[in-house]
């Protein structure tokens, strides 16, 4: 669960994001990864910026400083012909909130009614030779589901390891890459032959910062992650620039990043909430949640005009039975975070099978949905399904 305190939009202070690529900007540099690598570092050191955090495949820094240094440093980038979007970082935190909707899939002995109800259940692909990247609140290594599992860890949040001591991330793994098989219990992993990354981008407090999370995604980038998924997320209506760029490069790159739409609606008094970011961002895939009976679950985001504004895709995401830390091993809650990793997990499989990337991973994942024609607007293109078995011929 969340506390209050987790759940306030708030930013940094003394903290900016630097954005070396913005399609916003009134001169957009055109300047590829390399001469980003070499360029930024150097603007950075004779600009005075002794802590600075630079992601060379985003051409993304966020540095400390004061107003008046950003000014300077602005004028510098745009006499060297590369304009610079400056904006404050912000705090992020993970989208996960009980409820209790009543069932019409259920969860049975062999399999979670998330995985029947996206199709993986007994889907011919696993996700083998996929590499699948979830930026949570880290991983419980020892958990016994994983033995033997290929698993790279590494932390983002300064002070801790990439243990999880909060419980959301090894969740969210277990959703994602989890088995499907379990002695003595039921299966819950979608992509369950896939490679995992799991990046500790939100504190064992569930929250985290910009920086944290570009660095989460930056890493992901350099190991070649076909698949990111992040479940945290901001109340703020506007699209942030970074994850515009962030999202824009890492399609250019062979990655697809999706992440949960959001948790601030309240249908039953008629608040019909929007989607956040960093899932605003028109490059990523942005999930809504539905529950066990394929209605759209009451605190899901709603979609609103704008472009970036909408929901892309569903999944299920209330009462998600999967893995988590420590004795307890399983937990069941809900979100749009729990939705994400089922989505992220299709996207997984689709590759395997299909062998794309990116934009043509996105566009097979929207056309393989199931529509939802009562709720299109809010549930994007549907509920996120499995591709179908290969066709034996006579």
């Amino acid at each position: 669960m969340i506390t209050p305190e987790s759940q306030t939009t708030a930013e940094v202070p003394g903290r900016y994001v630097l954005i070396f690529d913005s399609p916003t900007s009134a001169h957009p540099s055109t300047l590829g990864v390399a001469a980003l690598e070499d360029k930024v570092p150097n603007l950075l050191s004779a600009a005075g910026y002794g802590t600075t955090e630079y992601f060379p495949r985003l051409g993304i820094a966020v540095v400390d400083s004061p107003p008046e240094q950003l000014d300077d440093f602005s004028a510098r980038v745009a006499g060297e012909h590369m304009p610079a979007r400056v904006v404050p970082e912000r705090i992020y935190r993970i989208l996960a909130e009980a409820d209790d909707e009543p069932t019409s899939y259920a969860d049975n002995d062999e399999f979670t009614w998330g995985l029947q109800a996206v199709q993986a259940a007994n889907s011919q692909y696993t996700g083998a030779g996929i590499k699948v990247a979830v930026l949570d609140t880290g991983f419980d290594t020892q958990h016994p589901d994983f033995a033997g599992r290929s698993v790279t860890t590494k932390s983002f949040a300064a002070g801790e390891d990439a243990a999880d001591g909060h419980g959301h991330g090894t969740h969210c793994i277990g959703t994602a890459c989890g088995p499907r098989a379990v002695e003595g219990g039921r299966g819950y992993g979608v992509a369950s032959g896939a490679e995992i990354f799991a990046g500790k981008v939100l504190g064992s407090n569930g929250s985290g910062t910009d920086s944290m999370i570009l660095a989460g995604i930056d890493w992901a980038l350099q190991n070649e992650c076909h698949v990111i998924s992040m479940s945290l997320g901001a109340d703020v209506r506007e699209v942030h620039p970074p994850y515009v760029t962030a999202g824009r490069r890492a399609l250019e790159q062979g990655t697809l990043i999706i992440a949960a739409a959001g948790n601030n609606a309240k249908r039953a008094s008629n608040d019909p909430g929007f989607v956040g970011a960093p899932a605003n961002s028109p490059y990523i895939m942005a999930v809504g949640a539905l529950d066990s009976g394929l209605q759209i679950a009451p605190f899901s985001a709603r979609t609103l005009p704008g472009r970036g504004g909408q929901v892309d895709i569903s999944g299920p995401g209330v009462k998600v039975y999967s893995s988590w830390p420590g004795a307890q091993r399983y937990n069941t809650i809900s979100g749009t975070s729990m939705a994400t990793p089922h989505v992220a997990g299709v996207a997984a499989l689709l590759a395997e099978a299909t062998g794309y990337r990116a934009r043509e991973l996105w566009a097979e994942l929207v056309q393989q949905a199931r529509r939802l024609e009562q709720f299109s607007v809010d549930v994007g293109a549907g509920l996120t399904r499995s591709p179908e078995p290969v066709q034996e011929q006579a």
